[in-house]
């Protein structure tokens, strides 16, 4: 009779969470600190007339510079630091998958315009990620960006941003 030997379970290896905590925590800091700075340059004393225009977020911004130090001592120095691994090298991939096309499409209604750009994302989601036949992405892109042309330009009369580059100026919009 031979015994086989189980393979082991792989180690997960990743960001573990107590420096996630930590750099979320040095981010609430310095959110609190730039509030509190440029609320004192407002004037966050008290005026004659009553609080300055800076009072309530002067002491908005030391909230959050109080509690950013105190988690970010905590998950640095603390006695129950957790060490478990938070997010590993798939699951960050997964959410890059969609963060980055997502920055390149604020970026491209910058030059773009908002329905352009939309419809250059629906379709490449919807070809990369959804597996969709390209005929039929963009075809539904297109489809989506007229809808949401006609809605907000000419039924609201509400325009959004038409880019640097006004792709869609021929429709004298």
């Amino acid at each position: 009779m031979e015994i086989t030997q189980q393979p082991e379970a792989e180690e997960r290896t990743g960001v573990p969470t107590f420096a996630v905590e930590a750099g979320v925590a040095a981010l609430v800091l310095l959110m609190g600190v730039v509030i509190a700075v440029a609320s004192w340059k407002l004037g966050a004393g008290w005026m004659s007339d009553g609080p300055g225009a800076g009072y309530f977020p002067f002491y908005i911004g030391m909230i959050l510079c109080v509690s950013g130090a105190g988690t970010l001592y905590q998950a640095l120095f603390g006695k129950k630091r957790n060490t478990e691994i938070f997010v590993d090298g798939e699951q960050i991939r997964r959410v890059l998958v969609v963060l980055i096309p997502a920055g390149v499409f604020v970026g491209a209604i910058q030059l773009l315009g908002m329905y352009v750009a939309s419809a250059i994302y629906i379709a490449g989601f919807m070809i990369f990620l959804g597996k969709f036949s390209r005929v039929k992405s963009v075809l539904l892109a297109l489809t989506m960006s007229a809808i949401f042309f006609a809605m907000f330009e000419v039924w609201f009369k509400v325009p959004l941003h038409k880019g640097l580059l006004d792709p869609l100026a021929f429709l004298g919009y």
